[in-house]
């Protein structure tokens, strides 16, 4: 729910480099010349510097104010010293950084070089994500990782004598080749690791990544054969949520769990609809309308902006984000599923104040209709997703898309 903290900002930076490619993955990420960081981090930076007067043009409140920072990816530890050191220096100069900001860096085990490291911490960085994955090697290699779990404990105990204690590690169920032993061991590394953050993904098979081409016509390249089936991958996520909570990393969204006071702050304000500015490849921002649009301000719009997914363009700059406004009644959809999410779940007399009583109506019709099959719950007027409904989270999302009749984008187009 948007509230009076939307006068601070959290930024996402897309750093699109991976030094091998995940057999699942069809993310806007390659392995491309290590020649290519420079010329994308100059980008960065022009867009960095060009960002209040975009804001202007585009009619956006752009908050100077910075508490969360994210850089994702890819692998933005591929970066080399300098340029982090240069990136993170034209961020600090376009904004304010709030002094508890939370500074978050995606990092592949096996892939953070000493000098990587001491620039990290010089850039103020405070939180790691590892993309782990698996613990058990076969199962990490398969999918393309280059990591083993030695290599795992030894990024650990790097990190944390370099005084990064904020770390999570991913893990996903369903890979090629996974048994339910093999995820209880490596759901006990993590546990063993002792990081206060941990994410749990089940597998999701893009049709055009190469495991799920794979899938499609056959072969055994990316061992597609050997990928458990929906409902084995099902019970490792359930086998997930009750193991973590037992070892005291109570799950906060559907794919999330943390100790206390560990939640992901940066990741919060997209399921919490916060505003924040994206920069680098397919990077999406979200931004309330600035007073001088006091029509779409007064309305309620927020702009939805997204930048091309083409390395090629991006670097040259020939293909400008694409933009629209989305209207209040759009938002309330996304509400509901974005909000559904959080464990903590939906407020309705949130949503009534925000949207109104005849907006919300419809969607409360469809709450008691997945109440009844076991999917929601509605409860001192919080509505959550069940244990089954979590399970079945995108089908319940559909639920509420469409309600109202309304124009997702009332004002379209591309903005540079």
């Amino acid at each position: 729910m948007m509230d009076n903290r939307d006068n601070a900002l959290g930024l996402y930076v897309s750093i699109p480099f991976c030094r091998s490619k995940c057999t699942y993955c069809n993310f806007a990420s390659g392995v491309y010349p290590a020649s290519e960081h420079a010329r994308y981090v100059d980008r960065l930076i022009q867009d960095l510097a060009a960002a209040g007067e975009w804001a202007i043009k585009t009619g956006v409140a752009l908050p100077r104010k910075v508490d969360t920072v994210y850089l994702g990816g890819g692998t933005p530890s591929l970066l080399a010293p300098d340029l982090l050191a240069r990136l993170f220096g034209a961020m600090r100069s376009q904004f304010d950084f709030d002094p508890d900001a939370e500074i978050t860096v995606e990092c592949a085990p096996g892939q953070l070089a000493g000098g990587t490291l001491a620039a990290l911490v010089a850039a103020g960085v405070n939180r790691v994500s590892l993309g782990v994955q698996s613990f058990i090697d076969n199962e990490a290699h398969s999918s393309g990782r280059l990591h083993n779990r030695a290599t795992v404990a030894d990024d650990l105990r790097r990190l944390r004598a370099a005084g990064i204690a904020n770390l999570n590690v991913d893990l996903i169920a369903g890979l090629a080749g996974q048994t339910f032993a093999t995820w209880q061991e490596s759901l006990e590394m993590l546990v063993d690791s002792g990081v206060p953050h941990a994410s749990v993904y089940m597998l999701e098979v893009d049709q055009d990544s190469r495991l799920g081409r794979e899938m499609l016509t056959g072969g055994a390249r990316y061992h597609a054969g050997l990928v458990p089936t929906d409902d084995a991958i099902a019970q490792m996520y359930t086998q997930a949520i009750e193991r973590l909570a037992k070892a005291g990393l109570a799950q906060y969204e559907i794919s999330n769990f943390c100790r206390p006071g560990f939640a992901s702050r940066h990741n919060l304000r997209y399921w919490q609809r916060r505003p924040y500015l994206g920069l680098g490849l397919d990077a999406s921002s979200m931004l309330r309308a600035s007073q001088d649009e006091s029509a779409l301000a007064e309305s309620g719009y927020v702009l939805r902006s997204t930048t091309t997914d083409d390395l090629a363009a991006f670097l040259v700059g020939s293909q400008p984000a694409e933009t629209g406004w989305l209207s209040p009644a759009s938002q309330h959809e996304e509400a509901w599923f974005l909000g559904l999410r959080l464990n903590a779940g939906v407020e309705v007399a949130a949503l009534e104040r925000e949207f109104g009583r005849s907006t919300v109506a419809p969607a409360l019709r469809v709450v008691t209709r997945l109440a009844e099959t076991g999917l929601l719950t509605f409860a001192g007027g919080t509505v959550r997703l069940t244990a089954q409904g979590r399970l079945l989270s995108n089908d319940v999302f559909q639920e509420f898309l469409g309600l109202i009749p309304d124009a997702d984008f009332v004002r379209t187009g591309t903005n540079s």
